[in-house]
């Protein structure tokens, strides 16, 4: 276990509050804790997809799990459970630019239209408790 996965203890209380996962094409689902914490890292961390650390499995595949999830409202589900339990407070975060560093399109640069959607659809996801709008609605809605 590395530094800031999840404890067994942890895992026992989030375990069941996931979705099973199926294997596709004849192959075995991964396991949900392993991917679970490859999530956190990145979340934890900023860092890209592409970065993840390979104890983690494929990134590719942590990603899919993770928008799966998104899409699916396991992450609010997730969230008001603990709630519920008492074991996390229903309060949001506040992030400033001493913590996080600045990405280069907030100075004016150019970016991909696809990878910006994508960013402000993950970040709209993470701020907020309610569904919010997938990158699939908001490339429907540009097209």
């Amino acid at each position: 276990m590395a530094r800031g996965d999840l404890t067994d203890e942890e895992w026992a209380i989030i375990e069941p509050l996931l979705p099973p996962e199926r294997g596709r094409w004849a192959r075995p689902a991964q396991d949900n804790r392993r991917y679970l914490n490859g999530m956190l890292h990145v979340l934890r961390v900023g860092c890209p997809w592409r970065d993840m650390h390979e104890r983690y499995g494929r990134w590719n595949s942590v990603y899919v799990r993770f928008r799966r999830w998104a899409e699916q409202d396991v992450w609010d589900a997730l969230l008001e459970t603990l709630v519920e339990l008492g074991l996390t407070d229903d309060w949001q975060h506040i992030v400033d630019s001493t913590s996080v560093r600045g990405h280069s399109q907030a100075a004016g640069a150019k970016g991909g239209l696809i990878r910006r959607v994508l960013v402000e659809a993950a970040a709209a996801s993470r701020a907020k408790s309610t569904r919010a709008q997938t990158a699939r609605d908001a490339l429907s809605a540009l097209s």
